[in-house]
This record gives structure tokens, sequence and C-alpha cells, in this order.
């Protein structure tokens, strides 16, 4: 047995003096509660207080798009992964045999930030304190098996032993929230809030839109025939959201290209779309409108707005027409901000009403643009780094590119946006660890003091979270 070993100073700087002051910084926040104000688990998981996870497999593997694209890139096809098919054809039903090649191949992520989750997920989460191999596969899955069985395992339970404070749900606009009212009615303790996205039916382009607006306006009581109406619904689907506890709204975007459309063009573009003849500049000019109309929405409602650009999504083909939307072949692009940005910042990045918090995955406009456009714009928040680089090494640039110029306070802390429930605690410490290295390097090098570094990694850890999504 080779021993899984999760060392004290993990992440933290060689250089002593560094050392030292992290490992006393990281001791004034290691306990504070996790504030969860992004990320996409499923409510299911607290709306019934007997809500089992299935085999090991079923929560580690088969919904981690982190972990089996890697296996894909190796080769292994997804079906061979348990991943399910568009078309409902076979795929791999033997958890055991998934497991092991798991397994098989975890080297493939040693160094990777998938691989530091899944070592503190074993040995944090589940007690186990061995490194996975191929040899021991089958004895592991046995044990996290055996637990995923006990009372203690129940996802509100683990809502408490994480010590969670609040965390967000990421739901479509046309979710009824089914879910939300059941945990609310149930009497429990746990704070799990939704948050309204709106791509579905925002998105002309995006697969089963005008679908979505049927949906749209049954569940919104309005019937959406045209631009006017739309917005109607809209509207009243957020001020839904909000009776349920929402604080935010999340918006995916290609670009961060924004527009705004007089009434009359929006409505004919809109009208085309809902007769299948929207063009291709229809949908990027609609989707760009609609940015700047969701952030005057949420300079009137208060909700949070948050803007995820960058990803071009279901880059593979082959991969989209088996296995459909989503399944780990998203690939970053480069983006732009300083003039997509202008038309929505013109009218609302002073308003005092607004909180935008903005993700992109280019890492070269952090400091090039978003750090002095987060240094000028009361309304424009940094978000952390997201996705491809919520990474120690990722964390790291990012501190150091964007620091200098927009400061701490101009970001938004950290969210784990992730789908994967117990790698929550894992996501947090590595963030809270790399803040402590990064503001100790600050101290030795004189250019803040102790004091300030204990206040500065308390914010990181947990205020402006809390402060930014209004929680």
């Amino acid at each position: 047995m080779t021993p899984l070993e999760r060392p004290a100073a993990r992440y933290f700087s060689p250089e002593p003096a560094q050392r030292r002051v992290a490992e006393a910084l990281y001791a004034t926040i290691a306990d504070l509660p996790l504030i969860c104000p992004h990320g996409h688990v499923d409510p299911r998981l607290f709306a019934d207080p007997n809500y089992t996870f299935g085999s090991p497999t079923e929560l580690l593997l088969i919904p981690d798009h982190y972990i089996f694209r890697m296996l894909y890139s190796q080769g292994i096809g997804l079906t061979d992964l348990g991943i399910p098919r568009s078309d409902g054809g076979e795929t791999e039903t033997d958890h055991r045999k998934i497991w092991q090649i798991f397994a098989d191949y975890i080297h493939l992520f040693w160094g990777t930030p998938t691989g530091v989750w899944l070592q503190d997920e074993l040995y944090y989460v589940f007690g186990i304190h061995e490194k996975l191999t191929g040899e021991n596969a089958q004895a592991i899955y046995d044990q996290i098996d055996e637990k995923l069985r006990s009372p203690q395992f129940n996802p509100r339970r683990m809502y408490e032993d994480f010590n969670i404070e609040v965390l967000c749900t990421t739901d479509a606009a046309t979710d009824t929230l089914a879910h939300h009212k059941a945990i609310r009615e149930s009497g429990w303790g746990g704070v799990i809030r939704p948050t309204f996205r709106p791509d579905a039916v925002v998105n002309l382009d995006m697969a089963g839109w005008r679908q979505n607006i049927d949906t749209l306006s049954e569940v919104s009581g309005v019937d959406v025939r045209d631009y006017r109406s739309y917005i109607q619904a809209l509207e009243g689907r957020r001020a839904f959201f909000k009776e349920m506890g929402a604080t935010a709204t999340d918006h995916a975007a290609l670009t961060a290209y924004t527009e705004i459309l007089g009434a009359d063009e929006a409505d004919r573009i809109f009208v085309r779309a809902l007769k299948g003849e929207a063009s291709a500049e229809d949908a990027q000019r609609f989707t760009g409108h609609m940015l700047t109309e969701m952030a005057r929405m949420s300079s009137e409602d208060g909700l949070v707005m948050q803007m995820h650009v960058g990803s071009f999504r279901n880059h593979s083909p082959s991969i989209f027409a088996r296995h459909g939307r989503d399944m780990g072949a998203d690939i970053p692009i480069s983006s732009e901000f300083t003039r997509n940005l202008k038309p929505l910042l013109d009218r609302y990045g002073t308003d005092p009403n607004l909180t935008l918090v903005l993700f992109n995955l280019d890492e070269t406009t952090y400091g090039r643009e978003l750090a002095p456009l987060a240094g000028v714009y009361p309304s424009l928040v940094l978000g952390p780094p997201w996705w491809f680089f919520d990474s120690l090494n990722g964390i790291r640039r990012f501190f150091d590119l964007v620091m200098e110029t927009a400061g701490i306070y101009n970001t938004a802390g950290f969210n784990d946006d992730t789908r994967a429930y117990p790698s929550i605690p894992a996501r947090h410490d590595l963030w809270r660890r790399a803040a402590c290295d990064w503001v100790a390097g600050l101290v030795v090098r004189a250019i803040v003091d102790e004091d300030d570094a204990r206040q500065m990694v308390h914010a990181l850890a947990y205020d402006l979270a809390k402060r930014t999504y209004r929680l």
C-alpha cells in the first residue's frame, strides 16, 4: 500500500520565509464557512431528505467532464465510460469496470487540478488514505460504496459537514423551481438559492430555442408572440426567481459583444426567429442586445448579473452528435472586452444598482483589459479564474495580472462552479491556500504588512463573495 499524503503546507512556496507567513495566514481562514455563489449542483440532492448518490462511478466519474474529457483524449470512448448517448444507444453499465478504467489511467491526472481535487476528496471526504491504483481499484470502490450507503453521506448531512453557509444552483429561466420549493417547505436549515439563467431563451441559435419560447409562455403566463411580450415574460420570471431566494443571474456568450437595439429592430429580429428565419447575424446582435437588456433589468431588480465569456461550445461534432451538449469538448477562444462591452458600460457601467461579475477564458485579457476596466467602472467586478484556469497556477497568474491594477476589492472572491458536489471543499481549499501563498509573497517583500495581509485573505476566502452576491 502506498500512502496518500496530504501535507499540511501543500501548495505553499518552498521559500521558508514565505511559507511561514502563508501557513500563519491560512490558519486564520481555514475554518471559515464556504460561500458558494455560483455552481451547478443539482437541487434535487437537497429536495429529497433521503437522496442517495448511487455508485462511486455515478457520483464521481460519469457527471464530471473534467475526468472523462481527459480519458477521451487518450482514446477511451465515452460509451466505455458510461456516458449516455443522445440516441439512447448502448453504453457501458458495469460501474466497476468503468471505475477500473479510471484507476488504470489515474496517472493522467497527476499534477492537474482534477488530480488535486480527487486526492482531497478521497482523503478528507471518503477517508481513503492510500493512493488509488489499478491494483487496489476495486477495494477502494468498495470502501467508497459502503460510505455512500451510510447516513453520513446524505447530501444534507454533507452540506453541514462541509461547513457550507449558502449554495447557489444554476437554473433555466423556464424552471418551475419545484425542487427549491420542496427544500424551503421541508424545514431543513440549509440555504440553497436558485440562479436565473436565460441562455436557452435568449440565444437564438441554440437548439430548441423555439420550443423553449413556448415553455416560457407556459410557465410565465404570458403569450410570447413579439418582443414586448417576451420582455414581459422574462421580467416576470426574474421576479419569481427573486421571490424564491435568487440573488443573481447567469449568462453565457461566445463573445463579450453588446449592442443596444431599438425596440422596433429588436422586435423584427425576434419575430424572424419565431418564424425560423433568423440569420447568424441576427443571433449575434440579439444576444448582444439582450445582455444589455439584462443589465438594465438587474439595475432595476437588484439581481447580480454574471457573464461567462469565451467558450467555443461543443467543438467536436462527433461528440455532440453522439452524446449531446456540454460533454467536455468546449474550447477557449481569444476574446476582446474594451470595445465589445462599451455599449453596456456606456449605459450601466456607473449605475450604483448594477453588479456585473465578469468571467472569461482568455487569460491574455486579465492585465490588458479586464483589470483596467474593473479599475474604472463601479458596476464591474471580476470573477475568479474559471473552468480551465481554476487551478493552482491559474489562480497565481490571475493574482499577478489583475491585482496590481484592480486590487482585490474589485474582484468577486471565489466560487467553485462545479457539478461535482464532493469536490466543493477541495476547490475552496485550493483557492484559500493559493491566496494565502500569494499574499504571503507581498508580506515578505514588504508590500503589505501582516495585519493588512490577514484582512486580505479573509476577504478573498469569504467576504468578497458574500458582498458581491449580496448573500
